[in-house]
């Protein structure tokens, strides 16, 4: 199989679809659609043996100047295990190195072992001197 990883606006119901097939939970049309909009960078996975269909995403939002979150890391599962979630940081990584001010500071939320993953690239667990939270609506 052949993959490419491109800086790609992706459509809000194929967003909806890449999370809810992930495992991430659904977000509503308007905030998908209101999400994509506003994000600073969109990397698409596209599966060049089938059509470019996107099978996996990750964005950056944020003020891109002090403060920037990694959020939306998925691939659906029948293309997981290929390598695709290190192309999907590779691809952020390099937004990041080329257009973040140097005291700009990204966080993300990593789950499971995505931490090892997120650690190759800079990452650091912030406990016990910080803590993350979050509140749904």
């Amino acid at each position: 199989m052949h993959y490419q990883a491109v800086y790609q606006k992706i459509d809000y119901k194929r967003y909806q679809f890449l999370r809810e097939h992930s495992g991430l939970s659904p977000k509503t049309e308007e905030a998908a659609r209101l999400g994509m909009e506003n994000s600073l960078c969109c990397v698409a996975i596209l599966d060049e043996d089938n059509d470019n269909e996107i099978v996996g995403m990750g964005r950056i939002v944020g003020d891109g100047a002090c403060h920037c979150q990694v959020v939306d890391i998925c691939v659906l599962p029948e293309h997981q295990k290929k390598g695709l979630g290190k192309l999907l940081m590779q691809k952020l990584d390099e937004y990041m190195n080329s257009n973040l001010p140097e005291s700009c500071y990204v966080s993300l939320i990593a789950d499971g072992v995505a931490s090892q993953l997120y650690a190759q690239y800079g990452f650091k667990e912030v406990w016990p001197a910080s803590r993350g939270m979050g509140r749904t609506f």
